[in-house]
């Protein structure tokens, strides 16, 4: 079963090939929109939709000369349906739900944050049901047990801003360029360890939520206070607030797998990436005797490839059904705890 897998939820457009009954990816094209919103410092909503259908056929076209195939060898469409810009997953969908009436295909739409918790599996060490995921992607931060495809326990979510967000927001008061993951990153790497303590929101709540906000607005009066703020003082303010999101993140995973009483923990989504986010998580699953998987970074954005690959698995499972309805809807807003069987 051949199932093509469509992402245009916000600022990258992925297309991707996946062979359900081999279980592998025959290829896979993505575009990032990340040069067109700096000059913005954020995703603006309607470039982003119009970005995407310039750049969808092109990538289907890659794609398919990639793998070898033809649109007539694609069984399955897949399409994100949600959660996302509305307008940016309208593209997305128009166009599967297009291309699916043109070659008489059946067509799926899949949750954004689920292809992202099966992410971790396109690896080239995938791990085994059930585990806890880290899910930090974007505008969300989630811990999940994943008992199998399908079936979803939300364990704790942040309240306000996400990990993503505050990375995004405290970039632009460090004057650092979007995306603000990587620019805290690469500017925390110069800052003097211990010079600056920040709080750790909810580390003592007893659950598993998180809340951020309150530490972009620490970051906010830090800057304030120094009125000068020299490099070395812009550096120590970014290595003080990756500090704590990365110990708080760590912390609560930590308690999620207590809890849960499971060995494997998956990160994935975006702020997966970060290298100190991987060095901490790594140090605290090896003491509790655990294992840690991370996606390959090409897994940890946006793909196309997640998506073929979420509705290939729920397919297999016995848990959805391609259809040859052609009439769509997107969901902005969608709880992934509304997909557990």
């Amino acid at each position: 079963m051949l199932v093509l897998g469509i992402e245009s939820s916000c600022d990258e457009t992925g297309f991707a090939l996946y062979d359900g009954v081999g279980k592998r990816l025959l290829a896979h094209a993505l575009h990032s929109q990340i040069d067109m919103h700096r000059a913005y410092g954020g995703v603006v909503p309607e470039l982003a939709s119009r970005d995407h259908i310039r750049r969808a056929l092109p990538l289907l076209e890659q794609v398919l000369g990639d793998a070898g195939c033809g649109k007539n060898d694609i069984d399955v469409i897949a399409h994100t349906r949600g959660p996302g810009l509305a307008g940016a997953l309208l593209v997305g969908s128009g166009i599967a739900h297009a291309l699916g009436f043109a070659l008489g295909k059946p067509v799926i739409g899949v949750h954004h944050l689920e292809g992202h918790l099966l992410s971790p599996l396109l690896s080239q060490d995938p791990p085994e049901f059930p585990f806890v995921a880290l899910l930090v992607s974007g505008g969300h931060t989630q811990l999940m047990h994943v008992k199998r495809v399908g079936q979803y326990e939300l364990l704790g979510e942040t309240l306000d801003d996400a990990a993503g967000e505050a990375f995004d927001k405290t970039a632009k008061l460090l004057g650092l360029d979007y995306p603000g993951g990587p620019a805290v990153a690469r500017l925390a790497e110069f800052g003097t360890p211990g010079a600056l303590q920040l709080p750790r929101p909810m580390r003592h709540s007893g659950n598993l939520d998180f809340s951020f906000s309150g530490l972009k607005t620490a970051v906010l009066t830090e800057v304030r206070k120094q009125t000068n703020l020299c490099e070395q003082g812009r550096a120590d303010i970014a290595l003080a607030f990756q500090d704590a999101i990365v110990d708080v993140l760590a912390l609560k995973s930590m308690a999620a797998l207590k809890a849960t009483r499971e060995h494997r923990l998956v990160v994935s989504g975006g702020v997966g990436a970060n290298s100190a986010l991987r060095k901490r998580l790594q140090a605290d699953v090896t003491k509790r005797g655990a294992r840690v998987y991370f996606p390959e970074l090409q897994w940890c954005t946006d793909n196309g490839a997640m998506i073929a690959l979420a509705a290939s698995m729920r397919m297999a499972a016995g848990i959805e059904r391609a259809a040859h309805d052609y009439s769509f809807t997107v969901k902005p807003r969608w709880d992934l705890g509304s997909l557990t069987t």
